[in-house]
């Protein structure tokens, strides 16, 4: 990997806070153990308002004012669902009348996978490795930006934009995002940049869908000596054996649909669409016959894809997998809902791109233009009329993200500290900023 380097600057306070990011790490490798240390995994999503508590503690000193905004239960409760707690979203600001930078991270994890060596809740350091679980994603892009700001105020960086935190919720698969809210309530302002990205040089062309279906198949519970009868026990896992081969079947067709959006360089082919079965839950012993089976089904549509026409076809082959006559009943829900970010591009992108080449030492000819199959929440803030959206954090194919030994690194931390205080300096390509002059105090 290449070593970061310190943008060149005109401005001896901007040069000097680049140097400072080194200086002032071990707060910002501190500020990530106390966040990793709060629960905020999704499902459930029970931390949110501790880890709200814990961001207004560390923006607190930096000056920002905060304002939590809650997302209404009657937009993500589902009878049933994984979603419990409040949906609780936090809004940090410091205004001085520049044109605003949103600056967008969702607070929420994937529940710790078993397989872990360590203590999925306590940072644990190897070196320049730092591991636990939202150390890439993305609580670690929290830490770098705290580290930014924290430098730009030591060394009085002029800003070209005032920064605006939005540290939101149930981005890993909701069913109504935080930032969605934030959205459809205007209370987004200037442009936005998701650190829900790769640490790679990359520009960003847009992404997947995604959605969950909650499938719940009923039997009837008895003695499991009265065996399986008509009129006693009904075993909903036993009879729930052909909707499972039928989705298993179902798997290699939608993986046939394949996006025209470009892959990434380590991707070993064109972007398909998926269908996996991503959790499974039913019974309580070995006496009892099991009355309620739940599957959870993931499903990654391509943005060339319907999202009512691959719902449908799940939920057809699942209603039809069951015979005419069978006593089962079976409920489907829709638990999480992404919808496709389209192509992000548009005029902050080439400075962006500029800070996080200095930032991370990539020169322009390595930039690459790559969507994914990973989802975000941003394609409904482009549905409420802001298409742009800028990439950047600190994902890499290594780092993973999702799964036991999830980690990020001391130097990746730097180096996105460095490009987002460039990219908000004003002394930073100022050419390149496309406000206009007499809105830069």
């Amino acid at each position: 990997m290449q070593r970061a380097t310190v943008a060149t600057s005109t401005n001896p306070a901007l040069t000097q806070a680049l140097a400072m990011t080194d200086s002032l790490m071990e707060g910002a490798v501190a500020d990530l153990s106390r966040m990793i240390a709060v629960d905020t995994s999704f499902p459930p999503g029970l931390g949110y308002d501790d880890f709200a508590d814990l961001m207004e503690q560390l923006v607190r000193p930096l000056g920002f004012a905060s304002e939590r905004v809650v997302v209404p239960e009657l937009l993500w409760h589902v009878e049933g669902g994984p979603a419990m707690g409040q949906r609780t979203n936090l809004i940090a600001t410091r205004r001085t009348g520049k044109p605003s930078c949103g600056l967008y991270f969702h607070v929420d994890t994937v529940p710790a996978a078993p397989g872990w060596n360590t203590n999925p809740l306590s940072l644990t350091r190897d070196g320049d490795n730092l591991c636990g679980l939202g150390a890439a994603d993305m609580k670690g892009s929290i830490a770098a930006v705290l580290l930014a700001l924290r430098c730009a105020a030591a060394t009085g960086v002029p800003l070209a934009y005032d920064p605006m935190l939005l540290l939101c919720t149930d981005e890993e698969g909701g069913l109504y995002p935080g930032i969605r809210y934030l959205a459809e309530q205007s209370r987004l302002e200037g442009h936005i940049i998701n650190f829900n990205g790769s640490a790679d040089a990359r520009i960003w062309a847009g992404c997947f869908g995604l959605f969950n279906l909650l499938i719940r198949v009923h039997g009837h519970t008895t003695h499991a000596g009265e065996g399986n009868r008509t009129g006693s026990g009904l075993n909903a896992i036993e009879g729930a054996l052909p909707l499972l081969q039928a989705l298993n079947r179902l798997k290699p067709r939608v993986a046939e649909r394949v996006s025209a959006l470009p892959p990434p360089p380590h991707a070993k082919g064109p972007l398909r669409a998926q269908l996996g079965i991503a959790a499974v839950h039913g019974g309580t012993c070995g006496g009892q016959v099991p009355s309620l089976l739940e599957i959870t089904v993931n499903r990654r549509y391509a943005p060339e894809e319907d999202f009512e026409q691959a719902r449908s076809e799940i939920e057809t082959a699942v209603r039809d997998a069951l015979q005419a006559d069978s006593e089962l009943t079976v409920e489907i829900d829709l638990i999480g809902h992404l919808i496709p970010t389209r192509d992000p591009g548009g005029p902050h992108w080439p400075r962006w791109q500029q800070a996080v080449g200095a930032g991370f030492g990539y020169p322009p000819s390595q930039f690459q233009r790559w969507g994914a199959a990973s989802c975000s929440d941003f394609g409904y803030v482009q549905r409420t009329g802001m298409q742009e959206v800028l990439l950047g954090g600190l994902g890499r194919p290594n780092r993973m993200v999702h799964s036991p030994g999830e980690h990020t690194t001391v130097q990746d931390i730097a180096s996105l500290a460095r490009s987002v205080l460039s990219y908000l300096a004003a002394d930073f390509e100022p050419n390149l900023i496309p406000e206009p002059i007499g809105s830069q105090p």
